[in-house]
């Protein structure tokens, strides 16, 4: 028999490392979570504890069977009708993407292009949208994990809100790690998943959402196109007491524990630790050569870096891995196989673990740079 049994330290950019806890939950014994009205409670009372980490008094929150994709996915389906036009916010690689979710809906994109390695231009914007801001709803995200980098959604909705523009984030790889206010900011659908900062597996997607999308989406002049992606038949699942489809009990009882080992520490010190990572970061890979990819706005969960000049990045990722057993990410379209990237959220953003994975990374760069030179 073939046994999968991985023997590195994950310090990607998601998905994360687990906590022992939260593993060992996902093996306890569990009810019919389609009969059983505890497990309704208790699928409850991971929502509310979510609460704390999104922003809202007022936005239903739930949970969703599938990768943080399907959130996204959903959110196009449940509000996209031909011909609608919708303005996605890009600045990277996942930001620009959202337009690949929205075509297959029959969605009129229109791309809002800003530079990749800074924060959408607030300023670019709002001239933008004096002069043309009839769209539905508009796309941004909060971490565009490819790059690192962290947009200032608060301004920026708030913005798009006062246009008449539904907003629509993707904050998969910050919520938990990043404040985040989505009643403060015109937050109107918010997409997370629990394979980022809540270090739980992968499979959950997060989703909130405000009444003013549940509106756009019951009035609708044509049914939504999908079942699996229908946000709709999530609105009432308390009132109705059962939910669209067989819910993952483990899953769900393992992010329940990765929840509260996040709400174990205070919300703000939270935040300190995934800042502090950052700051490590980015000083220890200058101090041995690496060159930001950034030139502001970084994530306190992820950092993308450009190896020293004459270094191959997929040459630093293999023998990371293989001499020092410590996985990183690369990246993805026009910057893979050029930046390199190291996950410090969650479970991740701990000193020990960030510190030996950067002296490691180090002792990589030292040895490729003696091998070239023999």
């Amino acid at each position: 028999m073939l046994f999968y049994r991985p023997n590195y330290l994950m310090m990607t950019a998601g998905p994360t490392t687990v906590s022992g806890n939260a593993l060992h939950a996902r093996s306890k014994a569990f009810g019919n979570p389609d009969l059983d009205p505890d497990f309704l409670s208790y699928y409850k009372f991971v929502c509310h504890r979510l609460r704390n980490f999104i922003g809202s008094d007022h936005s239903k929150i739930f949970i969703m069977s599938g990768e943080g994709m399907l959130g996204l996915d959903s959110a196009a389906a449940s509000l996209t009708e031909k011909g609608d036009r919708v303005l996605v916010l890009s600045n990277g690689v996942f930001g620009e993407g959202f337009k690949d979710l929205i075509q297959p809906y029959g969605g009129e994109v229109t791309i809002f292009e800003s530079n990749w390695k800074k924060s959408i231009d607030f300023d670019k914007l709002k001239s933008f949208l004096e002069i043309d801001s009839n769209f539905k709803y508009a796309t941004i995200v909060h971490c565009d994990t490819p790059s690192g980098l962290l947009n200032d959604i608060g301004p920026i909705c708030k913005l798009l809100k006062s246009n008449g523009i539904l907003t629509v984030v993707d904050t998969v790889a910050a919520l938990g790690g990043v404040d985040f206010r989505m009643d403060d900011w015109s937050v109107d659908i918010m997409l997370s998943a629990s394979q980022k900062v809540f270090s739980a597996a992968p499979g959950l997607t997060i989703v909130a959402v405000s009444d003013d999308a549940w509106k756009t989406m019951e009035n609708r002049t044509s049914p939504i196109p999908s079942f699996y992606c229908n946000l709709l038949l999530w609105k009432n699942i308390e009132e109705n007491k059962s939910f669209p489809y067989t819910m993952p009990a483990s899953d769900i009882i393992s992010l329940g524990t990765a929840v509260d080992n996040l709400l174990s520490e205070t919300l703000f010190r939270a935040f300190d630790r995934h800042e502090e990572m950052r700051d490590l970061c980015i000083e220890k890979l200058k101090s041995f050569g690496c060159t930001m990819y950034l030139e502001d706005n970084f994530s306190p969960t992820v950092t993308a870096f450009y190896p020293p000049e004459g270094i191959n990045p997929d040459e630093v990722s293999s023998h990371l891995k293989t001499k020092y057993g410590i996985m990183i990410s690369g990246s993805y379209g026009p910057l893979a196989g050029k930046v390199l990237r190291i996950g410090h959220m969650g479970e991740n953003a701990r000193e020990d673990r960030v510190r030996f994975t950067l002296d490691c990374l180090e002792k990589t760069i030292l040895d490729l740079k003696e091998k070239k030179s023999v």
